[in-house]
Parts: structure tokens; sequence; C-alpha cells
């Protein structure tokens, strides 16, 4: 007897938790050859406001967290993946039509990039800060700090490692993240969702959300809260338009033209989302 699968409706990651979509919509993912694999939440604004809120929440602790903590929890993340390794390259397979070969190489790239970016959490601020020659007794010193909550697009042609190259680097520093899941392929995002929720990383430091990049973007752009806006997956989006709106609250953008590519490890994806904090401090004698 032929066993019937179980259709899935996969839900939203919020604060650490599942919700169903407020407007309880969801859409089908589908295999690359077309096959049903399951239904994903469509996000509505509601969602996105209850993620930035969420994730607005989270960053004081996270922030204030040691770099070394956030090393050591960021490297759990990459210990559960590579637990559910197997998962993963599955997923990848139905979802891109590729070989197990290729889907086993995207999934251990993103393990390494984890590991990568855990291991700068105790270090970029050594490269990214510096003492500042001054004309006078004084110590001058420069700190890089997080910017806040930061609003990611994420690659839309690439089921894991592209989400994976951007969200990492924008958590070592101490920010919080909302980022919009690929459209076409979320299930690799929804099950780092469930790695997330069983490893260290406190609820509301990454929210996930599934549905229309299109629809969703713009809410993130204009929203006060959202302190920075990564477009790097929506080049398929008027992100002229993204960026214009972002920069009525003042917010920090990466475009697809202007350093957005998350395609490699960089140092530089990681400081893009800080903020120098500069000390000044006597010297000598008092």
């Amino acid at each position: 007897m032929t066993r019937l699968a179980i259709p899935k409706t996969y839900k939203l990651y919020i604060g650490g938790k599942f919700p169903r979509s407020e407007s309880g919509r969801s859409y089908e993912v589908r295999s690359a050859k077309g096959d049903f694999l399951a239904n994903a939440a469509k996000a509505s604004r509601k969602d996105a406001r209850d993620a930035v809120v969420a994730a607005r929440s989270a960053l004081s602790g996270w922030a204030g967290a040691t770099a070394y903590n956030r090393g050591q929890v960021l490297y759990r993340i990459a210990e559960l993946l590579e637990g559910r390794r197997e998962q993963f390259v599955a997923e990848i397979v139905d979802a891109e039509g590729v070989g197990a070969t290729t889907a086993s190489a995207q999934v251990d790239e993103a393990i390494d990039r984890w590991v990568w970016y855990a291991g700068w959490a105790d270090k970029y601020v050594q490269l990214a800060g510096n003492g500042n020659p001054v004309a006078g007794p004084y110590f001058n010193l420069s700190v890089p700090e997080p910017t806040g909550v930061v609003a990611i697009i994420a690659p839309q042609d690439t089921s894991l490692l592209g989400l994976v190259s951007a969200v990492a680097p924008a958590l070592v520093t101490g920010n919080t993240v909302v980022v919009v899941a690929s459209e076409k392929l979320p299930l690799s995002a929804v099950s780092l969702s469930e790695v997330l929720a069983t490893s260290d990383v406190p609820g509301g430091v990454v929210n996930i959300l599934t549905g229309s990049p299109a629809e969703i973007a713009p809410w993130l752009a204009t929203h006060a809260d959202v302190n920075a806006l990564d477009l790097v997956g929506a080049g398929d989006l008027d992100w002229v338009s993204l960026q214009i709106d972002a920069a009525e609250t003042l917010k920090r953008v990466l475009t697809p033209e202007n350093g957005g590519d998350a395609a490699a490890p960089a140092l530089g994806r990681i400081t893009a989302f800080t903020e120098t904090k500069t000390v000044w401090h006597t010297k000598g004698l008092i």
C-alpha cells in the first residue's frame, strides 16, 4: 500500500515563534519540475511590522552580549546545520532541480560560511576600530557598534547559501534581522528558522518572512524603526525607489550596485552595518 505524503503548510518565524500570517494567506511552493512541495505563508504588512517589533525588542540583549558569546551562538547554528545537512540537500535538489553533488556543495559552503563569520565576532573590532592620532594630550579611540535593526531582501535565486551570506554577517556585530526569504525557493529558509528555534539564538534576533518581496520591501524601507536595509536580493525590484524611501528615515542602504553582493564572505559585509563611536580621553598626569 502506497503511503500518502502529508502536505505541509509552513509558517513565519517571528520573535522565536511560528505564527501564521495574520492575513491567512499562503502560496504553493513547487519543485523545479512543477511538482507540489508545500504551502508557505504569505507575509503581510502587519507581519512585517510584528517582525520589526520583535527585532527591536531583542536588540539590546543581543548587542549587549559579549563578542565571544555571539561567536559561540553563531557557531552553534553551524553545528545544527551540519546535523540536518541531508534535509537541506534534499530540499535544494527538489527546489532548484540540481543534482545531489551540487546541492551538497551549496549546503557545505553555507555551513562553512556560518563558521567563517562566527570566527570574526571577537576579532573584527581590531580591524574596524583604531586609535586616532590627535594634536593634543588625548587618547582618541574609534570603535564600531551595531547599527540596529537590519531588514534584508535575501537573494532570490538560491535556496540556502544566499540567505546565509546575507544574514550571518549582520548578526556578527550585534544587529538583529528581519529577512524576506526567496519567494520561489523558501523551504531552506523555513528549515533554517527551525534550526534557529532550537539553537541558542534568542527569540527576535532573526525573523524570517516568506512571501512576496515586492509586497513587503516597501513597508520595511519606510518603517521608521528599521535602521538599515540590505537589498542584495532586490535586483528584480525597483530598488532605486526603495533606496529613496529608505532615505526618508535616514537608513543605511546596501544596494545591488554599492556592495550588496553576498556572493563571497567578506569583512566588508560585517562592517557595512556598523556605526563608529569615537571617544576622547585625556592622557598624562592629571
